[in-house]
């Protein structure tokens, strides 16, 4: 693969480079008007402690994603080695309709409202306080209301184009 060291690297490189960068995979959800959304992401952190707050990053260009700004919700669920299909799913790639999606686990809401996956390594269930417009993605930050604590498990992640456990 060429090396690049263009001031602006074409978007093929940069999402080369960014296949080898290992993230942790997890589900961001949400509920409006009786309508659920899930998006598997990897592109999620904590952003402060004080007040607990993550950050989500989300694709714009898929009109069903501002269901998130709309419900002013939306729980970070991080995922066990043991749901690669279920991340497949969200992510679009099984051919599960968005509809059935969420049959697949077994979800709870905390504070919320926000669909939390019950067996979830870890869950963050927020209150959506800001959402910055950058480029092709939006970021969501999410003042943290509860969080539940699932199974320890091995974590998922995402790395060279492919699932992993950690």
């Amino acid at each position: 693969m060429p090396l690049s060291d263009q001031t602006f690297p074409d978007p093929a490189i940069y999402r080369n480079g960014m296949a080898r960068y290992a993230g942790h995979v997890q589900v961001v959800t949400t509920e409006f008007e009786g309508v659920r959304r899930g998006v598997t992401v990897t592109a999620a952190c904590s952003a402060s402690d004080n007040p607990p707050t993550v950050l989500v990053c989300l694709n714009h260009s898929n009109a069903n994603n501002a269901i998130f700004e709309r419900s002013g919700i939306f729980a970070l669920n991080s995922l066990a080695a043991s749901h690669q299909a279920l991340a497949t799913a969200f992510a679009g790639l099984s051919g599960v309709p968005a509809g059935e999606r969420f049959a697949l686990g077994t979800w709870t809401t905390l504070a919320t409202g926000a669909p939390v996956l019950a067996d979830a390594v870890v869950s963050f269930d927020c209150r959506l306080t800001d959402i910055k417009h950058v480029s092709t993605h939006f970021v969501m930050f999410g003042e943290v209301k509860a969080i539940h604590f699932g199974p320890e498990a091995p974590s998922l992640i995402y790395l060279d184009r492919g699932f992993r456990t950690l």
